[in-house]
Parts: structure tokens; sequence; C-alpha cells
């Protein structure tokens, strides 16, 4: 097939749907209340287990690499600069679904926590208002985790349409894929460093982003000054910022893209018919989001000699 002389080690891999039906038959039930229960103490918990299953698929697989700590000697995944922006609420969603399936004596160290991450993401996903949608599972959890396999994998908020769907194309995801996943950003929020460019210092020209909603950046400039702490927590999306909805697409339209990676898709004339489908018809977009997102947690899944399942995410067997 095709497939198997682009993604080499990927094709064989088939993940299903009811892997664990014998194993442990009610494990996504026993992850769902515990994402739940996390989510109800703080809404951070969606976006934050979303970016962490991105971050993890997009560097060597969906393989839980990102969740291993840093030991003496080794810079794990998470120490990478990519990655020190993500939020603990991520990780925290994970080793509790894990503790909860670990709980069930039958269930014990029989569910990897690549699994366990991707069925999480559906969950905040669907809590966060979105679409709901059948999890594949069967991954294992990788045995590397190393800061320097990050370089290059993950996207930059100031990335053009060329340099996202390059490296979209890289894990197998198409221009399509690539705006349906961008949406994620629809929940969640950034910190001012990420953008203070677009508001402060653009060009020789102008301090202001021209692609920028007027409005929108004075507001930006009100909450991100120049000498703010850079940790300031700004929404990605400032109309619903804890609704998972094609309102991201709306607001692109308007000019308030809080990246200039966002708000390229609806200025390239390449993506932005997308954009505007997307913006009128919720249910295409949420068709694709499935798509996309499903195709995602195929990305370089581990399976026999390539993975095994831990017994603490954190940490190697």
């Amino acid at each position: 097939s095709l497939s198997s002389c682009l993604f080499p080690g990927t094709a064989s891999v088939k993940l299903r749907r009811n892997y664990y039906h014998k194993t442990c038959p009610n494990v996504e039930n026993i992850v769902r209340a515990a994402v739940t229960k996390k989510f109800q103490q703080t809404f951070v918990t969606a976006p934050a287990t979303i970016r962490l299953f991105f971050h993890d698929c997009f560097v060597q697989g969906c393989d839980a690499s990102i969740m291993i700590a840093s030991s003496d000697g080794s810079k794990a995944e998470k120490d990478h600069p990519d990655n020190l922006s993500l939020a603990g609420d991520g990780f925290d969603t994970v080793i509790k679904g894990k503790e909860a399936v670990d709980a069930v004596p039958s269930c014990r160290n029989k569910v990897s926590c690549a699994d366990i991450l991707a069925m999480a993401t559906r969950d905040v996903i669907a809590l966060a208002g979105g679409p709901s949608y059948e999890v594949e599972l069967g991954r294992l959890d990788g045995l590397s985790s190393t800061a320097g396999s990050v370089d290059g994998k993950l996207p930059q908020p100031f990335f053009n349409l060329n340099q996202l769907n390059s490296l979209f194309a890289a894990n197998g995801l198409t221009q399509k894929n690539m705006i349906a996943l961008s949406a994620a950003h629809t929940v969640g929020f950034s910190h001012c460093s990420k953008f203070a460019n677009r508001i402060h210092n653009f060009s020789r020209e102008t301090a202001v982003d021209p692609a920028l909603n007027q409005g929108y950046a004075a507001q930006l400039r009100g909450m991100c000054p120049k000498n703010v702490d850079t940790r300031i927590a700004i929404d990605m999306d400032p109309k619903t910022p804890r609704k998972f909805d094609n309102v991201y697409f709306q607001n692109l339209k308007k000019g308030k893209g809080l990246f200039s990676s966002d708000q390229v898709l609806f200025h390239d004339p390449r993506s932005k018919p997308t954009v505007n489908n997307w913006a009128n018809d919720s249910h295409a977009f949420k068709r694709a989001f499935i798509a996309a997102i499903t195709k995602l947690g195929r990305v370089g899944v581990k399976t026999g000699k390539n993975g095994n399942i831990r017994r603490n995410c954190a940490a190697f067997n």
C-alpha cells in the first residue's frame, strides 16, 4: 500500500475501537469518569489535555513519550522549550485516568498511558461541547523520550501556510486536517510572549500586524503592555473561550486570530475557502475535526517490541 511506503512502521498497525473488550471491558467509562471529575475541578483540563495529545503525537508518534520525567543526565521531551508551556493539568488528567484504571484489579497494567491520553482527549472535547467520536485504541507506550527529538517537530505561532502544511504532511496529515486541528484554539489560552510581536513591534512600518482587527489589537495591547509578565494568560478565542465550537473560524474572518499561524488560514487564498465553509457550517467542521483527530491518533503508533505498557506514566518500566 502507498501508506507503507510513506510511513514505514505505521501501515501494519491496526488500532481498533474495542481493543480492550477482553482485558479491561469498562476502560472507557473508567477513564471518562476520572476525566469528568478533573474537568469539573478546572476547565483548563480540556485545552491542556488536547494540547498534550497533539504535542505527544507530533514527536515520535502517539506513545505518551511526552509524559516521561527527565532524569539525571537525560532531558526528556517535556523539558524542551516548546513543551514548557504545556499546562500541568493535562499531565494530571492522564495520571488520574491511569490511577482509576489500575484501581480495577483486572485492568491493572493492562492499558497504556498513550491510550489513556487518547481517551482523555476525546472526553475533554465532548465535555467542552465539541463533537463526540469513537476512539481507536491499541497504542503501546514508547521506550524513549529526549528533548532533542522535539526540535523542529512542532508548529510555531509565526508559521505561514507552507510551513504548517509541510509539518503536518510529515505526519501524514493534509491541509484540511491541519485547519481542522488548528480549531483546537477555540478553547484555552496563550501567553503574551507568544504574540507580543504582532501588537508591539510587527515591522519597521507598523507596530501592529495589519492582519489583526484594530479593536482586538487595542484590547490585546491593554492586556499585554510592553513590559508585562509574559506568563499572563489570554484566551485564544475571545468570544466563546470555554466552548469547543466553530467560532474559531468566525473569529478568523474578523481578523481575530491570536497567532499569525491562526490568521494565515484566512489570509492565504489556499486555505480561506475552508475557513469560510466551517465558519458557516458547524456540522461540516465537526465531521472534519473527527476525521483529523482520528488520523492524528494513528501517527507513529508503537506495537510489539517497540513499546510496552508503563506502570507509571512518567517513568520507563
